[in-house]
């Protein structure tokens, strides 16, 4: 059995839900941080579980250059590995690719790139990118795609979303062919191993983890198609077509303009089965956010909470505090007076600005504790209002 969504009400288009996971139920619409090299920058995954945290995402591509597909799968998983025992989702590491420029070259095959490290070369194909995400064994993992720039010729649009829908077919006939291959799925031979393989085969037989009859891995197929509605519409009914338990819209936030942003994910929603999750990739802001869970998306995610929160920028419900401002520096308040989080509910405004200034570690902590909270409650209270309706 795959991934699957449980729809419980719905409110408009909206709809609110259980994502049920081999590691656990995940309430939809869901808002999950972005964990590019299995860490959220700077917060324990303790916190993580105290903010009610249900599922993160961590990155194919960064984990693929280090610590390495084969560490992590011999450590028993990305959960084992980073002591998670909630869901996970990786991206293909298209995006990475797409973001490297002059670094990657495309073909028919895949993409051959070096490394942001150390310029060592590697190349990326569909089937390469399904073993790197079985290794790592997150409980969704992503289709191979390519990202359309912005802007492009209508060509290119047209060529590049080809390419990701015959890449999507080959993602699915390899991970038909090894998805067993799970490290929390597989069946461990206790002759003739290592030491360290026999600390996975403990992993593998305690009651946290399943068998190969039990849920296991799924893998979500993208929507691509550049800023073209008519390309969208195509390679969406093309996409459910090759047939996958979840499908995501990607290839926004490539540099359009959010109106246009919203209008292609608005357009694309109208063509995506409504009995599988819906998920939105690499988007977006608080009040974006709350639109498009509105509309019906039933995942996202979106670095801007962490990476603002390095910056100084902070969401409240008052607007956005950009904390670094000398306005701050004698200011006893709370950062948000409406915010329960841990915080809020300790430190002034005055304090954070002065870690901030002082370049003090953790003001990045407090902050993206904060940001993340302010996400994850702005998510909460959507749900909330979903399931209001009924009433």
């Amino acid at each position: 059995m795959s991934v699957h969504l449980q729809i419980e009400a719905t409110r408009g288009a909206a709809r609110a839900g259980k994502l049920v996971t081999p590691h656990g139920e995940v309430e939809t619409p869901v808002f999950m941080p972005v964990g590019t090299l299995a860490s959220v920058k700077g917060v324990p995954q303790d916190v993580l579980e105290e903010l009610g945290v249900q599922i993160l995402l961590s990155n194919t591509y960064h984990l693929y250059l280090r610590p390495g597909v084969e560490t992590v799968r011999r450590m028993g998983g990305l959960h084992r590995f980073m002591s998670w025992d909630r869901a996970i989702l990786t991206d293909s590491g298209g995006f990475q690719v797409f973001s490297l420029n002059d670094l990657r070259k495309v073909s028919e095959e895949g993409v051959a790139f070096r490394s942001h490290l150390d310029g060592s070369a590697h190349f990326l194909s569909p089937e390469k990118a399904m073993e790197i995400q079985i290794g790592l064994g997150a409980d969704i993992i992503m289709a191979f795609d390519e990202c359309t720039e912005y802007p492009a010729e209508a060509q290119r649009v047209r060529d590049s979303m080809e390419l990701t829908l015959r890449w999507a077919e080959r993602s699915k006939n390899y991970f038909e062919a090894h998805k067993n291959e799970v490290p929390w799925v597989r069946s461990y031979q206790p002759s003739a191993v290592s030491r360290q393989e026999k600390q996975v085969l403990r992993f593998a037989q305690d009651d946290n983890c399943r068998d190969e009859n039990s849920q296991a891995q799924s893998l979500f197929g993208i929507v691509q198609g550049g800023m073209d509605r008519e390309l969208r519409r195509e390679s969406a009914a093309r996409t459910i077509d090759i047939g996958f338990p979840g499908y995501a819209i990607g290839g926004l936030s490539v540099g359009e303009p959010r109106e246009l942003t919203r209008d292609i994910v608005l357009s694309t929603l109208e063509h995506l089965p409504s009995d599988k999750p819906r998920y939105l990739m690499g988007v977006g802001t608080p009040e974006e956010i709350v639109q498009y869970a509105q509309a019906g998306i039933d995942m996202m995610d979106c670095v801007l909470p962490t990476r603002a929160a390095r910056h100084g920028l902070l969401f409240t419900s008052e607007g956005k505090v950009s904390i670094k401002q000398a306005r701050y520096a004698q200011d006893d308040g709370a950062l948000d007076p409406a915010c329960d989080c841990r915080v809020c509910r300790r430190y002034s405004r005055a304090y954070l600005r002065h870690l901030y200034a002082s370049n003090e570690l953790l003001a990045q902590v407090l902050n993206t504790v904060h940001n993340l909270h302010y996400y994850l409650a702005t998510m909460k209270t959507v749900r909330a209002w979903i399931r209001a309706a009924r009433y």
